[in-house]
């Protein structure tokens, strides 16, 4: 039904009037009592046997919505009720930015992807803080805050930006992610090396302990699915020596060429980073490289590609603790949480491991 009203509707509709539209009838619908109760029952069953632990946190699940749906932290409730085991908020950036000129954002139908040149819209960071101060949760996620650089701070300048959103943030965070990879904001990328990146998850994680004594907000940073794999190599190492939580593989890609699109070649030439089932395969092979190298040393979370509870599965099997996804909820719809919740629990039953924990990372300690 929603694959019909997706053709009828909202691939008629500009992509991010699209998107605004359908987050318009999430808020309103969580908002509701009755009505919110409902649409939980029905699209986020509960299932015992895939509760996780990830973090020092306890989940529902191990299925978390990717940062750049909810990027203002308004909408919470609304995916947690649509079935997301946490919910990943951001980018946000120390000042408020209104992002890149439209238009910014393209559905690649037949490619079942998007590409996104959005650019860190958002309210920045004070005001995202005083928004989750503020809440007063009816669901109870585990929320992420993915924070990223302010486009008219200089590089130079960034570490400051990134700890002046990490100290108004951090005690709202269930967990901090640091987000060095999106390819819309300039030099932005150049901060995954790791003689910037070392100072700049440092100075983060000082920062998140220095406001919040009462606990450890665990610290993560999200990849590029771009980068050479000796460079993966580097970022997993200094993960583990600066004792990081977690790694997040991997953003949206800037690469066309092998992925066999096969969308209008005037989108595929549009400039921004590409999500969806074409960076399927890249995503899974960071996430294995990393696994191979950290083990269960830090947690991992699989996102990039991931369409179905196959896809969840094989990131599971892979290394990840956690899987998010994004692109593929533009597809789907309101039932792709239930169904990837379903299809998991399936696969764990007729799996020969006790726990989705005993699952993480099967495959690849097989070739070790």
């Amino acid at each position: 039904m929603y694959k019909y009203f997706f053709r009828l509707v909202f691939k008629r509709l500009d992509p991010e009037q699209a998107h605004h539209l359908a987050f318009r009838w999430i808020l309103l619908a969580a908002r509701v009592p009755v009505l919110r109760t409902f649409l939980a029952a029905a699209l986020a069953p509960r299932y015992k046997e895939l509760r996780t632990e990830a973090l020092g946190l306890r989940m529902h699940g191990p299925f978390g919505l990717a940062a750049g749906f909810d990027k203002n932290a308004v909408g919470i409730d609304g995916m947690a009720m649509l079935g997301f085991d946490h919910v990943e908020i951001g980018t946000v950036t120390g000042e408020p930015q209104p992002g890149n000129p439209k238009q910014r954002l393209f559905r690649l139908v037949k490619d079942r992807a998007l590409i996104n040149r959005m650019g860190f819209n958002n309210d920045g960071s004070l005001r995202v803080a005083a928004r989750l101060a503020s809440r007063t949760p009816v669901f109870k996620p585990v929320v992420g805050v993915n924070i990223g650089k302010t486009k008219v701070v200089p590089e130079e300048e960034a570490v400051a930006d990134y700890v002046k959103s990490a100290e108004r943030l951090a005690p709202y965070a269930d967990y901090l992610v640091v987000n060095v990879s999106s390819p819309n904001t300039p030099g932005l990328r150049n901060l995954q090396a790791t003689e910037a990146l070392r100072p700049l998850l440092s100075a983060v994680r000082e920062a998140a302990d220095r406001t919040v004594s009462a606990r450890r907000v665990p610290l993560l940073v999200k990849i590029a699915p771009d980068l050479a794999d000796e460079d993966v190599d580097a970022v997993a190492d200094l993960a583990v020596e600066l004792g990081l939580d977690g790694i997040i593989a991997t953003n949206t890609t800037i690469a066309r060429e092998g992925l066999g699109l096969k969308s209008d070649p005037t989108l595929v030439k549009e400039t921004g980073g590409l999500s969806g089932a074409p960076l399927k395969e890249r995503s899974l092979e960071v996430l294995r490289r990393l696994y191979a190298r950290v083990g269960d040393r830090i947690t991992l979370v699989g996102v990039g590609g991931i369409e179905n509870a196959e896809d969840a599965w094989q990131r599971i099997l892979a290394g990840a603790t956690l899987v998010q996804g994004y692109s593929a909820f533009i597809y789907e719809g309101p039932f792709w949480g239930r169904s990837i919740h379903k299809g998991l629990a399936a696969r764990l039953a007729t799996s020969p491991y006790a726990t989705l924990a005993d699952a993480v990372g099967a495959d690849v300690r097989k070739t070790a």
